[in-house]
């Protein structure tokens, strides 16, 4: 059994037991989160929602929020003594899937 849920403006295939990285949520380690915007569940038949399904939910417990590695942006032109250094880290939510229901 497997869902495609919505979240940050991605699309997820998630599984029951899966851990999962996410943008970042406005929630509490330790907390339980619910995902409303189910777009597809397969079981024994297949529920595709027009978008999302009426009624189901994904929930999911938040394990750590985080930063990613940080990754270099760096603008250079030539001839022109312009170079411009410039790190980033995203920041992010780590997920395990409990429960699919719908």
């Amino acid at each position: 059994m497997y869902a495609v849920i919505e979240t940050g403006g991605k699309q997820v295939k998630v599984s029951v037991g899966d851990t999962i990285f996410v943008e970042k949520l406005d929630v509490e380690e330790g907390e339980t989160y619910t995902f409303d915007k189910v777009l597809l569940i397969k079981d024994d038949n297949l529920k595709v929602g027009q978008p999302y399904l009426e009624g189901a939910n994904v929930k999911a417990t938040v394990e750590k929020q985080g930063l990613s590695k940080k990754i270099i942006v760096f603008k250079y032109k030539p001839k022109r003594n312009y170079k411009k250094k410039q790190g980033h880290r995203q920041p992010y939510t780590r997920l395990t899937i409990d429960a699919i229901n719908g």
